[in-house]
């Protein structure tokens, strides 16, 4: 069972309970602005930006706010223009850690991302140390109360999903990039809603932590995404679940 993504389930229920909104907000707008700005405004032909648009209105933010980041990335709006990059380091016990950023600083990022990792037992490494690791997939969580296995099984694996794993109280359905899509369209017109929905970086392989490795490792993933330019971060940590709850209910 992998351990990244059950960290994934439990940090969605915690972002309910603490409202972070106007965070996920941000986060969102960003990747619906560099969406637009590298593949257009229009959602039928731009895949990454159905994607975004997608994302943000399961989290129901207002349609004038997507419109208005669509804007700003074809620039008929003016706003900040965002680049992306993807660092990469280890964590505790030599986890491999990606951590992707949307900045209007790339220097002032990389050096707060480094100091993040240092105070918290980690170090950033060379471009492509890490990232060979991971593979890109999508990965949707649909919650267990959604739908049984069988039912999941009989509407993903026709569209193209290549694996179903019981993640505890979710179902991850991981799918390749080009089938992402067609697996969530398949969902949507089955009446199942996706808890989330995205292209991620899966690990190929993962790495068991406990005690207080475990609880040192789940404090800087933590500690990457409260930083305001992170997007993402990709881990190939393995963690009991009774671990990560411990450390979510000590925040």
């Amino acid at each position: 069972m992998s351990g990244h993504s059950k960290w994934a389930t439990i940090k969605h229920k915690k972002a309910a309970q603490d409202a972070k909104r106007g965070r996920i907000f941000t986060r969102l707008i960003r990747e619906i602005t560099i969406a637009a700005r590298l593949g257009g405004g229009d959602p039928a032909s731009n895949p990454r930006l159905r994607s975004a648009i997608a994302a943000a209105k399961n989290q129901n933010m207002p349609a004038e706010n997507i419109e208005r980041a669509i804007l700003r990335g074809t620039g008929q709006l003016e706003g900040e223009q965002y680049e992306e990059a993807l660092f990469e380091g280890y964590g505790p016990g030599g986890v491999g850690v990606l951590v992707q950023v949307a900045t209007t600083n790339r220097n002032r990022t990389v050096s707060e991302v480094r100091h993040i990792m240092s105070k918290n037992g980690g170090s950033l490494s060379e471009s492509g140390s890490v990232a060979w690791q991971f593979s890109r997939k999508g990965q949707i969580l649909v919650p267990k109360e959604a739908a049984s296995e069988d039912q999941l099984l009989s509407v993903v694996l026709d569209a193209g999903a290549e694996d179903l794993r019981d993640d505890g109280s979710s179902w991850e359905i991981l799918t390749p990039p080009e089938a992402f899509e067609a697996v969530r369209e398949a969902l949507t017109r089955a009446g199942i809603q996706p808890t989330s929905a995205e292209l991620s970086l899966i690990p190929q392989s993962y790495i068991k932590l406990t005690g207080q490795t475990a609880q040192q490792m789940l404090r800087l993933i933590e500690a990457l995404e409260e930083h305001e330019d992170v997007q993402h971060v990709y881990a190939n940590f393995d963690i009991d679940e009774s671990e990560i709850q411990e450390a979510v209910a000590a925040h």
